[in-house]
C-alpha cells in the first residue's frame, strides 16, 4: 500500500504486530472519501492474514487524526439527502470493521484526535496518548452532530460525558480522557511509543484464540441480558479449558515455562 496515504507495515523485531498508518501530517491526518475507502482496504487484509496479532494504530507527525478534511467537507456541503447517507453509511463499515477486526487493536494517539478521530480512538481496544494529547467531538461548531462514532464513544464514555462533549463541543486533555474511559495510558510525549510497545508485548502473551474470544467476551457480555450473559459465558469457558490452547497454557503453567505461542516464529 506505498501508493496511498494508508500504510500497513509489519514490525520489523515482530512481524506478529502490524502497523496501521494514517499518513497525511500535512491535513493532521485527515480523511476524506478516499481515505476512507483505504483504510477499509485495509482492516480487509488485516483480516485475511492470519500471522498479524495485533494492530497498532498511528499517525504520522504531529496529530494523531483531526477528522474529516476541509476540502472534503467543501465538497460534501454539495451532496445530496441520497449522497449524504451513501457517504456515512461508508464511514459506519469502517469503524465498525475497526471496532469487530478478530485482533486486537492498541491506538498511539499524540497531538490532535478531533472528530472521528475520537472515533478512531474509541473503536480500538486500548488507547496509549500522549500528555499533550487533545480530544473533542467538535461536530456541533461545524453545525453537524457526531452521529456515525456515537455507538463507538458513548460505549466508551458513557452518556453523561457525552452528552457534555457532545452538546458543548469543547475540547479536553488526555488525563481526562483516561479518567472518562476513552484511553487507557496517558505517558509523557518520549515514552509513548515504548509504553505502546509494552502494551502489545503484554497481549502477545496470551495465547492468540484466546485474546480474539476475550474480545468477544467483553462485547457479548456487554449486550447481553445477565442471564443470558452468564450461560454463554460457562459454555465459552468450558470450551476454552477443553481447547488445545487451553490445554497448553495450563501445562506450561504447571511446569513453570512459557507457553509455546509466546514464541515470535508461531504463526508469523
Amino acid at each position: 500500500m506505498s501508493d496511498t496515504k494508508v500504510r500497513v507495515e509489519k514490525w520489523p523485531a515482530d512481524p506478529r504486530v502490524a502497523r496501521l498508518v494514517l499518513d497525511r501530517p500535512e491535513v493532521r491526518n485527515a480523511w476524506n472519501g478516499e481515505i476512507v475507502t483505504q483504510l477499509q482496504r485495509a482492516l480487509r487484509d488485516l483480516a485475511s492474514d492470519a500471522s498479524v496479532r495485533v494492530v497498532e494504530l498511528c499517525g504520522v507527525g504531529k496529530h494523531f487524526c483531526a477528522g474529516a478534511d476541509l476540502e472534503w467537507m467543501k465538497r460534501v456541503a454539495n451532496f445530496t439527502m441520497e449522497e449524504n447517507r451513501r457517504d456515512s453509511a461508508e464511514l459506519q463499515q469502517l469503524f465498525r470493521a475497526l471496532d469487530e477486526l478478530d485482533k486486537p487493536v492498541v491506538a498511539r494517539v499524540q497531538g490532535g484526535a478531533l472528530g472521528g478521530g475520537v472515533g478512531l480512538v474509541a473503536a480500538c481496544d486500548v488507547a496509549v496518548a500522549s500528555e499533550g494529547a487533545v480530544f473533542g467531538t467538535t461536530e456541533v461548531r461545524l453545525g453537524i452532530i457526531p452521529a456515525v462514532i456515537a455507538p463507538y464513544v458513548i460505549r466508551k464514555i458513557g452518556e453523561s460525558n457525552a452528552r457534555h462533549w457532545f452538546l458543548t463541543g469543547e475540547r479536553f486533555g488526555a488525563e481526562e480522557a483516561r479518567r472518562v474511559g476513552l484511553v487507557h495510558h496517558v505517558v509523557p510525549d518520549k515514552d509513548l511509543v515504548k509504553t505502546t510497545k509494552a502494551v502489545i508485548d503484554a497481549i502477545l502473551l496470551g495465547g492468540p484464540a484466546a485474546v480474539v474470544e476475550a474480545k468477544h467476551l467483553v462485547r457479548a457480555v456487554g449486550t447481553l441480558p445477565p442471564r443470558e450473559a452468564s450461560a454463554w459465558a460457562v459454555q465459552r469457558m468450558a470450551e476454552r479449558r477443553g481447547s488445545p490452547e487451553g490445554l497448553e497454557g495450563l501445562k506450561s503453567f504447571l511446569e513453570k515455562r512459557a507457553p509455546a505461542w509466546t514464541e515470535k516464529t508461531k504463526g508469523s
